[in-house]
């Protein structure tokens, strides 16, 4: 189990990131992986708070979590004799430095610049090249500065995005203790509960949420992370994904770059909580309450396209079981619950 060794989050943090290096021991010289247009933004900050305590940084920019990126950071973090590795940026900068943290044996901090997604503290990492269409194990974290300032002026979809993957933690510890009960599979109840809790928070204060203050901005990055925490203590990512995360990578495979991953989550929420006799209406309103998308138009994708997505899911990890597993829908079905709840 691997868990943040230090975690900050607050208002215009950015400038404390030398401080934040230095107490936790990493020094000398950092490798920076984010994307162009974060750097142009916050990176004469960072520059600056580095090398105000003698820390030097490198960059690689990205602008796609891809194999090909994560070879060429590697590369320059061992021959450049790096010390630690910073995710700086959304989901694919973090994703990208995870996985180069992972292969170059470095540590890794992540400073998230929005809250589009859990994968802030995970032990997980999505990659496009792979042979898996779904996360795998990379590096988690041993620090994480987030400030909140900077994750408040991202563009708020991104906000909604990360609040239906909060969301869909209701279905995947619903689809974990489905293959506890029928297939015997490890179940660690603090680590669901964890997820659970964060999912909770949003639905409960979603109305909030949607109005776009800043302190509820913290609390959707404090659940993010808490999330991230909950995989790391399971040692897998099953409290943080099942059958709804198995219809976004299908959905991936089906029409890729259609929606991003926490809208499509929210959705497939929407309709795995119908098929677990969960009170799905309440999840389709707190989804609409942050603005996020709940129908397949809202999406901007094709209704046939949703039901192809929930047939090809099973198969996308037939080892992890889930209520799609368990229930074996046919075309007619799918197409009558996914009606049921307003999604097409």
């Amino acid at each position: 189990m691997e868990l943040p060794n230090r975690i900050l989050v607050g208002y215009d943090v950015i400038h404390e990131l030398g401080n934040f290096l230095k107490d936790l021991g990493l020094g000398q010289k950092v490798l920076i992986i984010s994307g162009a247009n974060v750097k142009d933004l916050v990176g004469k900050i960072v520059g600056e708070s580095l090398s105000s305590f003698g820390i030097s940084c490198l960059w690689h920019l990205v602008n796609s979590a891809t194999v090909d990126h994560v070879k060429r950071a590697v590369d320059v973090a061992k021959s450049q004799q790096v010390k630690a590795i910073i995710g700086l940026g959304g989901g694919k900068s973090v994703d990208v430095a995870k996985l180069s943290a992972y292969y170059a044996s470095l540590p890794l901090i992540a400073v998230p610049t929005s809250a589009s997604h859990d994968g802030i503290a995970s032990p997980f990492a999505s990659i496009k090249g792979l042979e898996k269409p779904f996360s795998m194990v990379a590096k988690p974290p041993i620090g994480i500065l987030a400030d909140i300032t900077l994750i408040a002026n991202a563009p708020k979809r991104l906000l909604a995005s990360g609040c239906g993957d909060l969301i869909a933690k209701i279905t995947a510890v619903k689809d974990w203790e489905l293959a506890r009960d029928e297939k015997g599979e490890y179940f660690r109840k603090y680590a669901g509960s964890l997820a659970l809790l964060s999912a909770n928070l949003v639905i409960e204060e979603s109305e909030e949420i949607g109005r776009g203050g800043k302190d509820s901005v913290r609390d959707v990055v404090e659940a993010l992370i808490s999330a991230g925490v909950a995989a790391g203590i399971a040692g897998s990512s099953r409290p943080c994904s099942g059958s709804e995360h198995l219809f976004s990578h299908a959905l991936d495979i089906l029409a890729p770059n259609t929606g991003l991953h926490g809208e499509r989550c929210g959705i497939g929420t929407i309709m795995m909580a119908k098929l677990h006799g969960l009170p799905w209406e309440k999840i389709a309103l707190s989804l609409r309450n942050v603005h996020a998308p709940t129908t397949a138009r809202e999406l901007g994708i094709n209704p046939d396209l949703i039901v192809d997505a929930i047939l090809l899911a099973p198969r996308v990890r037939p080892e992890r079981y889930t209520i799609l597993h368990k229930l074996g829908l046919d075309r007619k079905s799918i197409v009558d619950i996914v009606k049921s709840v307003g999604v097409i």
